[in-house]
């Protein structure tokens, strides 16, 4: 991860989900004020892509996308457990925590759930967005036939952790804290019974030699006490591949071991322009480890910066042996609009693995990636159907009428059911007292944002009491960058507001009066970097509002942090929007 994270870090040395909900509903209504009178009937929402790359490259019957998961599905890691494979992300401050996907062919998923979703597991209620959870790592022990979950979260004490499970699909433990620094864990089980922990570190105090500096660390642990062996940590790898180049943010290691070798795998370089994958092997698990001759093994960083259908800052990658033995590779990469910004953040791609030498080789993953794969033998490309997260061009639709929210409806640092109720008539958001710039709580239900172009609309039916009330969409990237387009009042009248907030500096782009007489629509489409946003009160006939805006402000180039920008169904009774 990146450096403004950890000089902030300072990790902490020394199950009944119906009460784990309610205690925390306890203590949220504590910090969080909810009004009972101002709701907001959201009854339906829609999203379609409009990416060139897909309508430039359709595919045929025997491929599919290599994007697997578009929007914010971060940092993946793989395992296997017979013919079922189970793949994780990092969710920051996400609620719930670490989005969970099943496949039997590694082309299409499902998800299955949360790792954390539930209170006792995860509390961001105060976290920065791009806290929280960090670089998941899933691996199934078969020798005591359980998986297990270790990661870092920045926030409520946690430092690093551990979940475990037997079913990941019937739910996860509470976390079991682990008493080292650094970030980035992994766990290793060998085939002699012992196991092991690997992670990013700093070196040694007094050691760092240059800006970036790290080392990879690993531990003895104990599976019975579920901790680490004290005493029995060692560095492995110091700085990088060639530490006479100063490589910089080696991280995210992974170890396999395959015909009685131990091998490394992890990033180098920071997870933007310059990330990359690297891998080291060695004689046991404690090294000494030597890197490849042919490193790094992927990356996008040496190829034109105009190359059609971009995909850039490859790495953070995770293994798997998949269908017929024949391995694949998770990584992250993002997909940047055409101002050559990244929106849709860090995105989970999968290329096949040729390991039949010495060394793993990404097929295709040292030139410049290209948007398709072939599917396995025997295997069809179901995405998008039978429950199957979609890719490509795709439209999403929601109703709110099943009963229950789809599970990539999220929330930010606030869990949805402090102010969410589904009913036959829709989605009814209760508002908090706090704003879309609060950085706690809010009450917004956000879905990712997929691709550089898009459109998206949801038709509301809400009538703000006074001018501190305000339902409508948001486009977010964090508390002090995003859009807000809404319904409010000013005095007797109600208004339809735009408005751009940049390093938490609000600005009202546009506003405009209008007549509340039953639903209202609210658009936002995009092209690229273009932004509009428009509202229709009959339901069809849409107006522009405020022209075109730059979607900038939603791009981590210029907001910074790790996450992706999301859209927002959202309600306030702290509105500070004056039209």
């Amino acid at each position: 991860m990146k450096k403004n994270i950890l000089n902030n870090y300072k990790p902490v040395k020394n199950t009944i989900i119906a009460l784990a909900l309610l205690s925390f509903s306890v203590v949220f209504s504590q910090k969080t004020k909810v009004s009972s009178k101002n709701t907001a009937l959201f009854t339906s929402f829609s999203y379609t892509g409009n990416d060139a790359v897909y309508k430039e490259n359709p595919l045929a019957t025997n491929e599919f996308y290599s994007s697997i998961l578009q929007g914010c599905y971060p940092d993946p890691s793989i395992t296997r457990k017979g013919n079922d494979y189970y793949l994780v992300n990092s969710s920051f401050a996400m609620t719930p925590g670490v989005p969970i996907f099943h496949s039997t062919d590694m082309v299409n998923w499902k998800q299955i759930g949360h790792v954390l979703d539930r209170p006792a597991q995860l509390k961001v209620e105060d976290s920065g967005i791009s806290a929280g959870i960090y670089a998941p790592h899933i691996i199934y022990n078969k020798y005591n036939d359980t998986f297990y979950m270790i990661t870092t979260q920045f926030s409520g004490g946690f430092g690093n952790m551990v979940v475990k499970t037997k079913d990941p699909a019937k739910g996860w433990s509470d976390p079991i804290k682990l008493q080292f620094d650094g970030i980035d864990p992994s766990l290793f089980f060998d085939d002699n019974g012992k196991a092991y922990v690997i992670h990013n570190d700093a070196p040694p105090a007094g050691a760092a030699l240059y800006e970036g500096h790290r080392v990879i660390k690993i531990w003895e642990y104990d599976l019975a006490a579920d901790k680490i062996v004290q005493g029995s940590d060692k560095i492995i790898v110091d700085g990088g591949t060639d530490i006479k180049q100063k490589p910089i943010w080696i991280e995210g290691p992974h170890m396999y071991k395959k015909d009685g070798k131990y091998y490394l795998m992890c990033a180098e370089g920071g997870t933007g322009g310059w990330h990359s994958e690297v891998i080291f092997k060695g004689d046991s698990p404690k090294g000494t480890f030597t890197p490849a001759p042919g490193n790094p093994i992927l990356t996008q960083r040496y190829f034109a910066k105009d190359r059609k259908d971009k995909v850039d800052w490859a790495g953070h990658a995770d293994l798997v042996e998949g269908p017929g033995g024949k391995y694949y590779a998770v990584f992250l990469a993002v997909r940047p609009n055409d101002k050559d910004r990244v929106n849709t953040g860090r995105e989970t791609f999968l290329l096949p693995v040729d390991w039949s030498g010495e060394w793993p080789v990404f097929e295709n993953g040292l030139v410049p990636l290209k948007p398709k794969l072939k599917v396995p033998v025997g295997v069809k490309n179901q995405s998008g159907t039978n429950g199957y997260m979609p890719n490509g061009n795709f439209k999403f639709t929601d109703n709110f009428k099943s009963g229950k929210l789809d599970l990539r409806w999220i929330g930010i640092r606030g869990w949805r059911e402090s102010f969410t109720t589904l009913s036959k008539d829709g989605l009814r958001i209760s508002a908090f007292a706090t704003n879309i710039k609060a950085k706690t709580p809010t009450s917004t239900l956000f879905y990712r944002q997929q691709h550089a172009s898009f459109e998206a609309v949801t038709t509301i039916n809400y009538q703000p009491k006074s001018a501190n009330d305000l339902a409508g969409l948001v486009c977010y990237q964090n508390e002090g960058y995003n859009y807000t387009f809404g319904i409010t009042k000013n005095e007797k009248n109600y208004f339809i507001v735009l408005q751009r907030t940049e390093k938490g500096i609000s600005k009202l782009v546009a506003s405009e009066k209008i007549s509340l007489n039953g639903n209202i629509a609210l658009k936002v489409t995009t092209v690229g970097d273009a932004y509009t946003f428009s509202y229709a009160t009959d339901e069809k006939t849409f107006k522009n509002l405020g022209e075109t805006v730059s979607g900038d402000i939603l791009s981590t180039d210029v907001a910074g942090g790790f996450t992706g920008a999301l859209i927002g169904l959202y309600a306030t009774s702290g509105n500070d929007i004056k039209p």
